[in-house]
């Protein structure tokens, strides 16, 4: 019988907990302060959304999840290091993130930084740790990794987002930001799975269409979320996209157009997994989840 989906994600999220853990120094190793810093934000009760994709895709092609285990951690410590970034005052201000105070307001704005950085570096030693399969060396693992991370994407979707608030925003624009800050990310970190399980170049395009939908459903809803629901429900300060004059889905497109927007990539991804059949029903779960997240 089939896992039910919420002990599906509770259990590889408790395994991704487990390894991150192992991979990490503990809080004791000198200097103490930095992995105190560090273990705060990765153990702040995150949602684990891109590792358990990482591990799901990994399924969906017929790996073992052993293999891609540092890379769903690789790409957990980069998500958590742009968020401790994304809170510093110098870029979105905020003072709480997963439903605690943030990383500058408990170790000052030095050692979040720090922190960040260090968690950044941390994921390609997690990457390098992850065997190659026998279509994708080790480098080509860890390139996708610091692309989907660079400049031409999270890095450079972030810039995009700084230098727009108080613009107005076309939907092209908003759809580059989002490509970029959001969906590719997670979509590395499913094509990362594909990697690792020796998917065919045909099983990876359609796995990365399938991110790049996902990811950016992903990101209208958490634009409508912001907008509609309490700081206490999300975690985090709601409304503060607005305040901040940035641009967003239901700015740009109207509430009601945003939904249909998170609707229709939630469709696209779901078409782009048509060729794995049955092979793809927890993806395809995973996707339904996500589009009916209430936080």
């Amino acid at each position: 019988m089939r896992e039910p989906l919420d002990a599906y994600i509770a259990s590889r999220c408790r395994r991704v907990d487990a390894a991150l853990d192992r991979f990490l120094p503990k809080a004791r190793v000198k200097p103490v302060t930095i992995h105190k810093a560090m273990r705060y934000s990765l153990f702040a009760g995150g949602k684990r959304l891109r590792p358990v994709l990482c591990l799901a895709a990994a399924e969906a092609c017929g790996g073992r999840e052993e293999n891609a285990l540092p890379l769903a951690c690789a790409v957990e410590c980069i998500h958590t290091y742009s968020l401790i970034h994304d809170d510093l005052p110098c870029m979105d201000d905020d003072d709480f993130r997963r439903g605690r105070p943030t990383s500058h307001k408990v170790f000052g704005e030095g050692i979040a930084v720090l922190a960040g950085d260090a968690l950044l570096t941390a994921a390609f030693e997690m990457a390098a740790r992850a065997k190659p399969s026998r279509r994708y060396a080790g480098a080509d693992m860890v390139r996708e990794l610091a692309v989907r991370s660079g400049s031409l994407f999270l890095v450079g979707g972030q810039v995009a987002d700084l230098e727009g608030e108080g613009r107005r925003a076309t939907r092209a624009q908003l759809r580059w930001i989002h490509e970029r800050k959001t969906s590719a990310l997670l979509a590395g970190a499913i094509r990362l799975g594909a990697m690792s399980a020796n998917a065919t170049p045909a099983a990876l395009r359609a796995l990365g269409r399938f991110g790049a939908n996902l990811g950016m459903a992903f990101q209208v809803i958490d634009d409508i979320l912001d907008a509609t629901k309490t700081s206490a429900e999300l975690g985090k300060t709601a409304g503060k996209d607005a305040k901040a004059g940035k641009a967003t889905y239901p700015s740009v497109f109207g509430m009601k157009r945003a939904e249909a927007e998170a609707r229709r990539f939630t469709a696209g991804a779901v078409r782009a997994l048509r060729p794995f059949g049955t092979r793809g029903a927890r993806l395809r779960e995973l996707a339904d989840h996500l589009l009916n997240r209430q936080k």
